[in-house]
């Protein structure tokens, strides 16, 4: 049979498999994280966050075409985007390792044989199916982000350079060079990280084009790689935009042209300077000059997609990330600056001491001039500037040792949460100064070990559970399911809780794929030493040089493994030709047809068949509702025509989803905290947006752009009394002055409460004549100006929220005056209980009707799988239940409240996900037993208990036989927040069995716990 046929429908094949799969467990509508503003911004073209993604928006813009003007299914079709592109993605990875494959074991010029056919396309269809069920690759396939996409890109490349080196010596051979330069330059407007690709293709045009490696070759091939990358990277996508802002700037502030005119002719300049150089390259046969011309010209055009980003900022759509309208805007944008600066080769540890000028201050480098756009020309707004570091000659000996910098610093951030995680990680006391070989320490352990190799082995080892690891032996771990192996990284594996046995994430793999792929690699480099050597550099770019490169930070939001995905393209082809391998080293001696079919099977059932056999439950997101339910019962727990302050990713950006795509709570107006500071962000709140009003905000634009206002701090003078709210907002408005003060008020007009509707009449003698507060912070931004300003000339008319996830320090002290209405609580003016604490004050009426008749809630009851969010938003659930259970008790309203518990069990999962959930048991058990639901209450314990005594038991196995204290807060919250509660209720309630049984429960667990403790404690002694 013609080869070129049977790998084009064995590849199309795959191709269908993995989309097929895809489609089938992708979630039918919005994700968690940055999905909700994508999906939002494709359907309407707006701005997403830095550095922007047009061409993906434009890609999925296209998708939403098939929802045939329904919105409620744009999401999904836009998933069906990714998961179209993550089966492209397979179909070129399939063809990748059949190129390689054939290239090992068909000469040139040779008719391919039925047994190196079948020895082909068996190890083609092993690796493609294996990364079809990678972990991290199936994540991002069933979502509408970029990584599917980006995925595509750079298998699209890989296979590109294959395909020159195929027909290389062969006339117009350098158009797949051309095409690969098109396709990266493309890919820019998806995502970076396709560049990476670049110094493996740098060697396999090498390779093809000298007849004999050299070993000075190499490092040039390699030097030269690197080189293009940054050109691409610094040279094109950001000096080159540098440029035409520096032109811009000089032909608005120094000729008095109009905005743009500068970069009109820079552009027209470049063109022109490309095609003379084009010409003369042709004419004076400069082979290699116009390759380089014309690939720049190429990916300069695939990178024109970033157009679409300063067109629709200049319409000003509703979601206008820094509203890059201008060249400087623009600039910024593309350099990410809104995300800081990170040190890479030397720098800093996390204490060491700046230097510092004779006067006292520190010392600070002055560098670039940050420009805005004015009126009329660009306005200076300021000056970057960088901490200086060195040694101050007056300090004595014991600072001058803290003010040392060092070599490959990846110990550098000063917040405080990550100065204790870097103490616990590398055992650093308080006076220790981390050297060169604690930073590479931690480089290996952290960096490398838990933010690397732990991704790579939950892809190709197994995984442990879906928990965020950040360290810790019994959350997120790679696991392979062999306990003896497990059990000398992991600690004593006999009794595994439910938290890893009912995790849908408990995927076990004993290390089959891993080792099928690392025989794969083996066989490669005895095999073709220089192709196994491309595809090591793909696999180095692609992981290790991005962990180099990142320098990441601890205690990460979430899970980075879909950045690597790369890497793991790369050794799933390594997988492929494990087959290969197989076949050559183990079945040797069999027929030859007999051997390539055998080792294909045993490929397939160690790798893929494995892998999806135990990842499905944890990738089938086909009846999970919960980012986009939540989304809008966030806004249904606000009253009509609400201002609703948000702070993260996951409260903000799917209610911008269920906004802009489904047009649901069209009134509200969402005002994002952590973009508050920004004026862009301000200008966007005073103008309308769908039917909610501009904000009362009346500061003027002069007053607060960028580089005015950014930070006042508070220097106290001693003012007297609580000062009124406008007062303060009018007197920073004023000048540039501090914070005078932290005691604030406001006067409260009783009549402006009740006829806007913010309290009902009879509830007039709870309004307070003045709200007071102190404020809690050091120092106040013009995100927080602009919140006072808000509050101040608000007089009521707007309600005002904050969403339930909302940070308490950025109630800004108003923290006695929220009222939980929901998952928003609402700013009033009432009289504070000093019987209550702020957590537990409601407003009932409101809350009882959004919970009963407006909350929807994700399937979270049915779903097959949740999420770790998803699962965290089960405890949010749980706690405004039991919330509204317990007032609705208070008030003497028995009937309500036995519907909320009916509520309850109608919408809240059985499973129990976490040990956290613990913390709610005993309220819950309190509302069943004062609801007179005895032996519900008494079942729920006892099944808490249950769960208590695996999770602990484990927890002391695996403490026991690492010598050493672990979770110990998993332990205190089980033990102190569980148990302890629970035998309160139990005994408060008469039930003095049970009680009895919960305290002998925590005798012996403790006893455990103790134990341990005091050996953890004599080992830290010692030391």
């Amino acid at each position: 049979m013609n080869y070129f046929k049977v790998n084009n429908i064995v590849g199309w094949a795959c191709f269908f498999i993995a989309t097929l799969t895809y489609i089938l467990t992708l979630e039918p509508t919005v994700s968690f994280w940055d999905c909700g503003e994508f999906i939002a911004s494709a359907l309407k073209m707006q701005v997403v966050h830095q550095p922007g993604a047009p061409l993906f928006l434009m890609i999925e813009r296209f998708f939403s075409i098939f929802a045939m003007g329904d919105n409620t299914k744009v999401a999904y079709f836009m998933n069906v985007g990714s998961a179209v592109a993550s089966g492209a993605t397979i179909l070129f990875l399939f063809w990748t390792i059949t190129a390689l494959a054939k290239k090992i074991l068909v000469k040139e010029g040779e008719v391919v044989s039925t047994t190196n056919l079948i020895s082909i396309m068996g190890s083609g269809i092993v690796g493609a199916l294996a990364y079809t069920f990678s972990d991290s690759f199936w994540f991002s396939a069933v979502e509408a982000e970029v990584y599917a996409l980006s995925s595509l890109f750079t298998a699209i490349v890989f296979w590109g350079i294959l395909k020159w080196e195929a027909v290389a010596n062969e006339p117009k051979a350098d158009r797949w060079l051309l095409f690969i330069a098109y396709i990266m330059g493309l890919s820019i407007g998806i995502h970076l990280l396709n560049l990476l690709t670049i110094p493996a293709i740098a060697f396999v045009y090498y390779f093809k084009k000298t007849n004999k490696a050299t070993s000075s070759g190499i490092f040039k091939t390699l030097g030269i790689g690197i080189l293009i990358l940054a050109v691409i990277q610094y040279g094109i996508i950001q000096y080159m935009v540098s440029l035409g802002a520096y032109f811009d700037l000089f032909f608005v502030n120094t000729l008095g042209l109009g905005f743009g005119t500068g970069v009109l002719f820079f552009a027209i300049l470049l063109i022109g300077g490309l095609v003379w150089g084009i010409r003369y390259s042709i004419k004076h046969q400069k082979r290699v000059l116009n390759l380089a011309l014309l690939s720049t010209v190429l990916v300069i055009f695939g990178y024109t997609s970033f157009a679409m980003i300063i067109i629709r900022a200049q319409a000003k759509p509703n979601l206008n990330n820094s509203d890059p309208d201008n060249a400087f805007s623009f600039l910024s944008y593309l350099n990410r600056e809104q995300y800081g600066d990170r040190p890479l080769i030397t720098g800093p540890n996390y204490n060491t001491i700046p230097k510092y000028q004779e006067n006292g201050y520190p010392v600070i480098d002055s560098g670039a001039t940050i420009y805005r756009k004015g009126a009329e020309k660009y306005e200076v707004a300021g000056i970057k500037t960088k901490q200086v570091y060195g040694i101050t000659e007056g300090f004595p000996d014991s600072l001058k040792r803290l003010q040392r910098t060092t070599l490959f610093p990846r110990m550098y951030s000063d917040d405080a949460r990550h100065v204790t995680y870097y103490k616990d990680m590398m055992n650093l006391g308080d006076q220790d100064v981390p050297n060169l070989f604690d930073n590479i320490g931690f480089f290996a352990k952290y960096q490398t070990g838990l933010m690397y190799m732990r991704y790579f082995m939950w892809n190709f080892a197994g995984r442990q559970n879906e928990d965020q690891g950040q360290g810790s032996l019994y959350e997120g771990q790679w696991l392979s399911g062999v306990k003896p192996i497990d059990a000398l990284f992991l600690g004593d594996q006999t009794n595994l809780p439910p938290t890893i046995t009912e995790s849908n994430s408990y995927n076990r793999f004993f290390f089959l794929p891993l080792i099928l792929g690392l025989i794969g690699a083996v066989w490669h480099f005895s095999r073709a030493q220089k192709d196994a050597g491309i595809i090591g550099l793909l696999f180095f770019f692609t992981g290790l040089a991005i962990v180099l490169y990142l320098n990441q930070k601890p205690l990460e939001p979430r899970e980075r493994d879909y950045a690597y995905v790369g890497s793991f393209y790369a050794f799933a082809i390594w997988i492929g030709l494990g087959v290969l391998a197989i076949k050559e080293w183990v079945f040797g001696k069999l027929n030859p047809k007999t051997a390539a079919v055998g080792a294909t099977v045993i490929g397939l059932l160690v790798a893929p068949v494995l892998m999806a056999s135990q990842g499905w439950d944890d990738h089938d997101r086909s009846d999970k509702w919960v980012a986009r339910d939540i989304a809008i019962s966030y806004m249904e727990s606000c009253a009509p025509n609400a201002i609703l302050f948000t702070y993260g990713d996951n409260d903000t950006y799917p209610l911008w989803y269920a906004q802009e795509v489904e047009g649901i709570r069209p009134d509200i107006r969402l005002v994002n905290l952590s973009l508050f500071d920004t004026d862009w962000y301000i200008n966007g709140m005073r103008r309308k947006v769908h039917q909610s009003e501009p904000l009362p905000i009346t500061m003027k634009e002069s007053q607060y752009v960028s580089g005015v206002r950014d930070y006042m701090r508070f220097t106290d003078a001693n003012i007297q009394g609580n000062v009124e709210l406008k007062e303060l907002v009018d007197y920073l408005l004023e000048a540039n002055n501090d914070l005078p003060t932290k005691n604030l008020k406001l006067t409260i007009n009783p009549q402006d409460v009740i006829s806007s509707g913010t309290l009902p009449a009879n509830r007039g003698g709870e309004i307070a004549p003045v709200m007071e507060w102190k404020f809690n912070k050091p120092y106040i931004t013009k995100g927080t100006l602009a919140m006072f300003d808000i509050i101040a000339h608000n007089n009521w008319k707007r309600p005002i929220y904050f969403a339930k996830t909302v940070p308490g320090d950025q109630f800004n002290g108003l923290d006695n005056y929220l009222y939980n209405e929901g998952l928003a609580i609402r700013l009033l003016p009432l009289k504070i209980d000093s019987t209550s604490t702020p957590d537990e004050y409601i407003n009932l009426d409101p809350l009882y009707k959004n919970v009963m008749n407006k909350f929807k809630w994700g399937n979270i009851k049915h779903a097959s799988y949740l999420d770790t969010q998803s699962a965290d938003d089960v405890a949010i659930f749980i706690n405004i239940l039991n919330s509204l259970t317990s007032g609705l008790i208070k008030a003497d309203r028995l009937d309500d409240a036995k519907k909320v518990m009916a509520k309850y069990d109608e919408v809240i999962p059985d499973k129990i996900y976490s040990i956290r959930s613990m913390m709610s048991v005993a309220q819950t058990a309190q509302n069943l037993y004062a609801l007179g639901e005895t032996k519900k209450a008494n079942d729920l314990i006892k099944k808490s208990m249950v769960y208590i005594q695996k999770e602990m038991t484990y927890l002391a196995d695996v403490s026991k036989s690492k010598d050493i204290l672990i979770g110990g807060q998993q332990g205190q919250i089980a033990l102190n927040y569980g148990l302890v509660p629970m035998a309160q209720v139990a005994s408060q309630y008469k039930q003095t069995k049970l009680a009895e049984d919960i305290a002998k429960q925590y005798q012996e667990l403790d006893a455990r716990f103790n134990y341990v403790f005091s050996r953890s404690m004599q080992q830290q002694g010692g030391q």
